[in-house]
């Protein structure tokens, strides 16, 4: 669900029989196809689509492992991880690895709790992540 250039490395550490990259972003996934292609990874298929208006039973339970950088809310688009978040959780049958905000954190627990799931924190990132918009007031630390 999104592809961002480190899931072709990341796809290369499972033994997956396929992988599967979701974007809505036509660029994005021109970048994971060639990279996929540098990494050697066979058989990966590339959906366009816009996840939060994906028919959830489309892909319901079809992937053991659903790995994901979702779009963070904003003020135009607010609770869009989630709705990723939950498309996901219909989409595995083992695991869903998902990069959020540590801002986030206690709402993503009650989330997790709400839907019967568990949660784990497994790392916490530092990433440098600069104002792209006139709305962005702070710097990333």
């Amino acid at each position: 669900c999104g592809c961002f250039d480190g899931f072709c490395k990341l796809s290369s550490r499972f033994s997956s029989s396929i992988c599967v990259g979701f974007d809505i972003d036509d660029d994005a996934l021109e970048i994971f196809r060639r990279n996929a292609e540098e990494f050697e990874i066979a058989n990966v298929d590339l959906v366009r689509c816009d996840l939060c208006s994906l028919q959830p039973e489309a892909y319901a339970k079809k992937f053991d492992t659903v790995i994901m950088n979702p779009p963070f809310g904003t003020k135009h688009n607010q609770g869009v991880d989630m709705k990723f978040l939950r498309t996901a959780l219909t989409m595995a049958t083992t695991a869903v690895y998902s990069l959020h905000k540590t801002s986030t954190r206690e709402h993503i627990q009650k989330k997790a709790n709400d839907w019967g799931v568990t949660m784990e924190v497994i790392a916490e990132l530092r990433y440098d992540l600069p104002a792209s918009y006139k709305f962005h007031k702070k710097k990333s630390v």
